[in-house]
């Protein structure tokens, strides 16, 4: 009789550390879900300005220039020698003999060569500028990462999409698996649609593998964009907002302004200037000082020896080398000067195109959204309704679903190639 009594209460108690078990495990899940962090497409940005290592590269390249050019006002190294002046090599004749002193030397020299001051001036200002183009050489590689992270992320919302509409077709086609499968023993339905659309299940969770794994490179490629671990699990914020340009006029002045790659040419083409500047004065002339002090023996006095030297390097033969230098600058700067107008000249095209393209996109979309994809809806639903009231056979049910489907999916399809055009047009524009 205990016995009896025992049993029952053990399963209660195994049913009850199954339940604890399983709401435990839930429980689990849920925080670990909860702790995958959400972020806005602004925070990727924010953390990709601060912790790219491609930014810190052109960071310390700056550096590395600035702390160069403090040094570029420097003097040459004074020099000092020493040692025998008109010494004989017999050191017989070293000694006075006869009255007469001997012969020989000790001498001690120094000397220092006084720079132009207008050549250090010149060369400190293009030594100083060098890094300018670098910052603006930054701020172009900051903006190509933008549009990667922007590109990656738009991806990863339509991806979402996707799947969203995946999880609904699932339903759907359970719900017409099961109903075929209980009309079949009935003998109210043929088999052949039934079959379209377990397949059709199956196509649904395959498309469903390969979109998670689509999410997870998305993941991996922002985390290396914000330089962190590829394996950190987070979210996006689904929201985003399509942007009307169509009021903007792309002149050459908005690229100037907002172009860094332009600016970099631009400050090139200004450093390539001070560099003129810097051979020119290396034509000046430049003007040094000697003394020698030297010590006689056996009987010779002490004598010294004051000598000052200019710098010629104005002469025809030995002007060449500059004069050379500054037509080269010349000529460089008048291809910078094209490549500018080249990319003024296709920026422009590109930005007036890709304008057009998105007016174009959001017309189609508002036509999917608006007339398309509601019609279809409907369509389905009055299939679904016939075929409940055993009016319309699964195959028909079926064909209304995959065309909704299949137009769901173009319009997801248009929706990204609308955010990639928006992307491609911000990354020409240069904007956050």
């Amino acid at each position: 009789m205990s016995y009896r009594i025992k049993k029952p209460i053990n399963n209660a108690i195994d049913l009850m550390r199954k339940m604890l078990c399983t709401f435990f495990c839930l429980t689990v899940l849920g925080v670990f879900t909860a702790n995958a962090q959400q972020i806005s497409i602004s925070t990727i940005l924010d953390s990709i300005q601060a912790s790219n290592p491609s930014l810190k590269m052109y960071d310390a390249e700056v550096r590395s220039l600035d702390e160069a050019a403090k040094g570029a006002k420097s003097w040459m190294a004074p020099e000092l020698s020493s040692g025998f002046f008109m010494t004989p090599y017999a050191p017989r004749y070293w000694k006075s003999m006869n009255g007469q002193p001997g012969m020989g030397q000790y001498t001690i020299a120094a000397q220092q060569i006084i720079p132009n001051p207008k050549r250090l001036n010149a060369d400190y200002k293009y030594m100083s500028s060098m890094s300018s183009v670098e910052k603006e050489k930054k701020g172009y590689t900051l903006n190509q990462l933008y549009a990667d992270a922007k590109k990656n992320y738009y991806e990863w919302i339509v991806i979402k999409k996707q799947l969203l509409i995946l999880d609904d077709n699932e339903k759907l086609l359970n719900y017409m698996v099961q109903s075929a499968e209980i009309r079949y023993k009935n003998g109210l339905e043929k088999i052949n649609a039934y079959y379209k659309a377990k397949a059709a299940i199956a196509n649904v969770q395959s498309m469903r593998v390969m979109l998670e794994n689509e999410i997870k490179q998305r993941k991996y490629n922002i985390n290396t964009l914000m330089y962190r671990d590829k394996t950190i699990e987070f979210d996006i914020d689904t929201s985003y907002t399509v942007k009307d340009y169509q009021n903007i006029t792309f002149d050459t002045t908005l690229f100037v302004t907002n172009r860094s790659d332009i600016k970099a040419i631009e400050k090139e083409m200004y450093v390539n200037i001070l560099k003129q500047e810097t051979e020119r004065t290396r034509l000046l002339p430049e003007f040094g000082f000697r003394f020698e002090n030297a010590y006689g023996w056996a009987k010779q006095p002490m004598q010294f020896s004051a000598m000052a030297s200019v710098r010629l390097p104005m002469a025809r033969w030995s002007a060449k080398m500059n004069k050379a230098n500054i037509e080269s600058i010349k000529w460089k700067n008048e291809s910078l000067q094209q490549q500018k107008k080249m990319i003024l000249n296709e920026s422009t095209g590109m930005a007036y195109s890709m304008r057009t393209d998105i007016f174009n996109k959001n017309k189609q979309i508002k036509l999917y959204e608006e007339k398309i994809l509601p019609a279809l809806r409907r369509n389905y639903q009055a299939y679904q309704l016939a075929y409940e009231q055993n009016t319309e056979e699964l195959f028909e049910l079926f064909d209304a679903w995959e065309t909704l489907n299949m137009t769901q999916l173009e319009y997801l399809k248009q929706l990204q190639e609308l955010l990639s055009m928006q992307v491609e047009l911000e990354r020409i524009l240069q904007i956050k």
